[in-house]
């Protein structure tokens, strides 16, 4: 895939995620794809990664808008930086607006993306609702849990 190419996926993939359009949002994966999302969690294939938007980024949000910038491209691995922004509409949070800055890594297969991940400081979208302190630690020590049991991060931390 080439840089102008993947630019062209992107906006495709932020115009779908902003519009809450799951069906366009999944045909730029291919069919096996996974999302890694830090909130929600894995999603495989189209049907999940569809429903994940719809139903759960959709469902606890309103006003949502994301936007790639920098896209950089080796034909395989990609990687953009992005703003996104929404209203909670999760009833504890509720009216709650949030913006956030993240990093998305991209593995591309044939012009689509067959695995997803995303970097963001989840920490600074939390305080942003209104997280209590006691939660926000739970939650974060749960997070670096997950990192350190990856077998690409058990093999970095063994020098391997």
């Amino acid at each position: 895939m080439t840089q102008q190419e993947f630019a062209q996926l992107l906006a495709r993939f932020s115009d779908a995620a902003t519009r809450g359009d799951g069906k366009a949002f999944s045909a730029c994966f291919t069919e096996e794809a996974v999302y890694h999302d830090y909130i929600y969690g894995p999603h495989k294939g189209r049907e999940a990664i569809a429903d994940m938007l719809e139903n759960l980024f959709h469902r606890d949000a309103t006003d949502y808008h994301w936007q790639m910038f920098d896209p950089v491209c080796n034909g395989q691995t990609a990687y953009a930086w992005s703003l996104s922004r929404f209203t909670s509409t999760v009833p504890e949070f509720q009216g709650r607006k949030v913006v956030i800055d993240g990093m998305s890594r991209f593995r591309l297969e044939n012009g689509l993306i067959a695995e997803y991940w995303e970097s963001v400081n989840g920490g600074v979208a939390m305080v942003q609702l209104g997280v209590s302190a006691p939660r926000i630690e739970r939650v974060l020590l749960k997070w670096a849990s997950w990192l350190k049991d990856r077998d690409v991060v058990r093999r970095y931390l063994a020098g391997k």
